[in-house]
């Protein structure tokens, strides 16, 4: 284990907070394979199979294949983050970091309470099955009661509770120990299951008739569409294993090829014993009169019945005919099957509190790690305290319903996060990329969304806690436990967080005028060359909105250097700082100013963006050509990204600082209004012109002239009178190489962001970065904050716009 020592601000913070843990890499790629079939091939292949025939028919096998394939569109997406981000927490850290919060905040929540409510009903599971085996084996009656205390209930939880206790110990052990265990017990199942399968077909195939059983009892999807597609929803969780393998992304050797081989290995395991489970299972009994009267039906009722009726025993009932001593040797697998589902789910349970823990959205001790064993001690055991409790306590089989929708959130979580971090993180090292994005995740996320209503559906809907109200109490459930994530987040997780953000990027140095105005504009200086120019911007923009300056800097620290080894590069920012300031002070604008230190000045920015709520920032951009590994500059790409402002990125061409000139290429909306708005504060002071321009096609028709028009008149009318104002519409095929030919004549570009699609790799939209790249003066690009109303009104409006209006230039 890498212990990195991480001072940060003042050194005030306990030593446990202090210490950045790591974990030791110590798990293969058959040690961590093992632990996702392992959780894939728990309890669900025992309990669910039986219920879900019930359901689908013989199409159950259908059914297997396409939720196989329905995980797969998910499974690709966790491949390609697990490889990237190799460390403790999966899911729930690449929402956190792609994603607003409290987004990342509940992935972490759902995931620590599905995997729990999923461990809980693993262990009651095994209790069942273990005292149901020495009900056959031991003569003992159902309903029996040992030394006139112990009931069977009572023995079931008992047992299940000894089991959490049993594998919370050796996970604690450490993770090699953890991987050994799975090999061996998932090894144990696999081979029993195999013996199963083969003479389960081999009793199908010996029936002259066989197919009938499949094809005309009464046929292959005796309940149709819905019966598969509800049987698809029931047996969903089964197939969720892909997520506790990037659980073990922090402690596996070589991460970045293991992770993902280990994702596609495990479903290639998986998906084929469900589905020859499936098959030998309904077509290798007999309806006997006995099974006929268990099942409560009649000698005539089709197999694919008698095994629904039959439920979580009903394939160990078919194994009594078919496979010999095949009760037994069932038992055996179910109860191998349920130890290896506790060792995966307690397993990925204490990683993702760990996780948060360790961000601090839970308190800190879950973030410890046990100095022998190198383990969170305190993740595994009050993880498994939680799911004692559960096991003991609640109506299992309800509440593991509201795990399967909180998987279901979490796997759409995740599906937008890989799409979303292709944009924002173009610079991962991405060992496997997903092929044709962004189409596997976001046919992930559809298909998710038509099974959770289905699962719902077919567990019962009506209000109430009995037999028929599962997906009433699930839904219930799964609301109280968010409710209970909100006033967590809210009275806890948030203020953490924000302290830990102060911690990676402290302030050593303050510099404040006595003057303290509304609205504030940012400015962070990198290079001290382009400082003066963007202060005049700065300025200009500050006196039109009545605001005050906060001029930073950012000393960036080497991620494996303590934070606090930047302190002796802070007087050479000050100094610099200083002498920007002084051109705000003889400006008469209040300024104050300050440094931060941290491993990454863009999140230093956003911190200092978000503790002063400012208003604005202006960065500087140097103007270089595009690159693979970021699309502007990783810090401009960062904070333009997620700037809860207004935000302004100038890049300095030739100029002597004297603007006499300023084009403002437009085509309406909110960014090319912020856009204007920086024209007229420029203009004001240094007495320019500004020309507003719009570009059409040359062959575009009256209308689009027309609309163009109307457009540039518009804003002309709203920059004002006190400015001059001229207009024009080109023509021009290329809308940017239009702009960029056209800022020869002028001193200053200043454009607004534009409209393309979410899914595009652009921070502004093609057409700004191109002009601020080839403009032959300096260019602005403006990025309105529109907040998530307004943004989801406007965007109905421009849908509304775009059947007639060209997109040309900034919107």
């Amino acid at each position: 284990m890498a212990d990195t020592q991480s001072t940060a601000g003042s050194g005030d913070a306990p030593p446990e907070e202090s210490v950045e843990t790591e974990l030791s890499r110590d798990m293969s790629l058959a040690d961590i394979t093992f632990i996702g079939v392992g959780a894939m091939i728990g309890a669900g292949v025992f309990a669910l199979t039986g219920f879900a025939a019930g359901l689908a028919g013989p199409a159950l096998t259908v059914a297997f294949i396409l939720n196989g394939l329905v995980a797969m569109f998910t499974a690709v997406s966790y491949a390609e983050l697990g490889a990237a981000f190799p460390e403790a927490g999966g899911g729930y850290l690449w929402v956190k970091e792609a994603l607003a919060d409290p987004n990342g905040f509940y992935a972490g929540w759902m995931s620590w309470f599905a995997h729990a409510v999923a461990c809980a009903l693993y262990a009651v599971t095994f209790g069942v099955f273990l005292t149901e085996f020495f009900v056959v084996f031991a003569g003992l009656p159902d309903g029996f009661v040992l030394f006139g205390l112990l009931d069977r209930l009572l023995v079931e939880k008992l047992l299940a509770v000894a089991m959490v206790l049993a594998f919370a110990y050796i996970n604690y052990r450490g993770a090699e120990e953890t991987g050994k265990a799975g090999v061996v017990v998932t090894t144990i199942k696999i081979l029993i299951l195999g013996v199963f399968v083969a003479f389960g077909i081999l009793a199908t195939v010996r029936e002259p008739n066989w197919t009938a059983t499949f094809l005309d009892s009464p046929s292959f999807a005796p309940n149709g569409l819905v019966g598969v597609i509800g049987a698809m929803g029931f047996t969903y969780i089964a197939f969720e294993g892909y997520e506790i393998i990037v659980q073990s992304g922090e402690e596996v050797v070589d991460p970045g090829t293991n992770v993902p081989k280990a994702v596609f290995y495990s479903m290639a395991i998986v998906v084929p014993i469900y589905v020859l489970v499936a098959f030998a299972a309904i077509g290798g009994i007999d309806v006997t009169a006995e099974l006929a009267s268990r099942a409560g039906l009649s000698t005539a009722a089709p197999t694919w019945q008698v095994l629904g009726n039959l439920g979580e025993l009903g394939i160990i009932e078919a194994a009594g005919q078919f496979v010999p001593y095949g009760v037994p040797l069932l038992l055996f697998a179910g109860l191998a099957a349920t130890m290896s589902a506790l060792n995966a789910t307690i397993y990925s349970s204490s990683r993702v509190s760990f996780a948060m823990g360790r961000d601090r959205v839970l308190p800190g001790f879950f973030g410890r790690i046990h100095g022998d064993k190198r383990t969170p001690h305190w993740a595994i055991g009050l993880s498994a305290v939680l799911i004692g409790l559960m096991a003991v306590l609640l109506p299992i089989e309800s509440v593991a319903a509201a795990a399967d929708i909180m998987f279901i959130f979490l796997f759409i979580q995740v599906n937008w996060t890989v799409v979303k971090m292709r944009a924002t993180h173009p610079d991962l090292p991405r060992t496997y990329e997903i092929p044709y994005m962004p189409w596997p995740p976001l046919v992930g996320i559809v298909l998710q969304f038509i099974l959770t209503p289905f699962l719902l559906l077919e567990l019962g809907l009506t209000p109430g806690l009995g037999a028929g109200s599962e997906g009433f109490v699930a839904l219930v459930t799964t609301a109280v436990w968010m409710a209970l994530g909100l006033v967590v987040y809210y009275g806890y997780s948030e203020g953490k967080e924000a302290e830990k953000l102060e911690a990676e990027t402290p302030t050593v140095v303050t510099e404040r005028a006595p003057e303290r105005r509304e609205s504030q504009v940012l400015v962070p200086i990198a290079n001290p060359d382009n400082a003066a120019q963007l202060m005049r911007t700065a300025i200009d923009v500050a006196r039109d909105r009545d605001a005050e300056i906060l001029v930073m800097s950012a000393v960036e620290v080497p991620s494996q250097t303590p934070i606090s080894e930047g302190r002796r590069f802070v007087d050479e920012k000050r100094e610099t700082i200083a002498a920007v300031m002084e051109l705000a002070t003889d400006a008469d604008v209040p300024v104050s100013g300050t440094v931060r230190l941290g491993h990454d000045a863009g999140t230093a920015i956003l911190n200092t963006i978000e503790e002063h709520d400012s208003d604005a920032v202006l960065m500087g951009w140097r103007g270089r050509g595009r690159r693979r590994d970021y699309i502007l500059g990783s810090n401009v790409d960062e904070v333009v990204t997620k700037a809860p402002c207004d935000v302004l990125v100038e890049r300095i061409g030739p100029t002597d600082g004297e603007v006499d000139s300023i084009l403002l290429p437009t085509a309406g909306g909110p960014h090319a209004e912020l856009a204007a708005e920086v024209c007229r504060a420029i203009a004001r002071t240094n007495d320019a012109e500004i020309h507003v321009m719009n570009v059409v096609a040359a062959d575009a028709g009256e209308r689009d002239r027309e609309d163009a028009q109307r457009r540039v008149d518009s804003t002309a009318a709203a920059l004002g009178d006190d400015v001059s104002v001229t207009t024009s519409v080109r023509e021009g095929d290329d809308v940017a190489a239009t702009i960029v030919a056209a800022t020869e004549a002028f001193d200053l570009t200043v454009i607004g962001a534009t409209r393309e699609g979410l899914l595009q790799q652009l921070v502004f939209g093609a057409i700004p970065e191109t002009v601020g790249r080839d403009a032959a003066s300096t260019v602005i690009m403006a990025k309105r904050d529109l907040g998530v109303i307004s943004w989801v009104t406007r965007w109905f409006e421009h849908r509304r716009d775009d059947y007639h209006v060209p997109n040309s230039g900034g919107e």
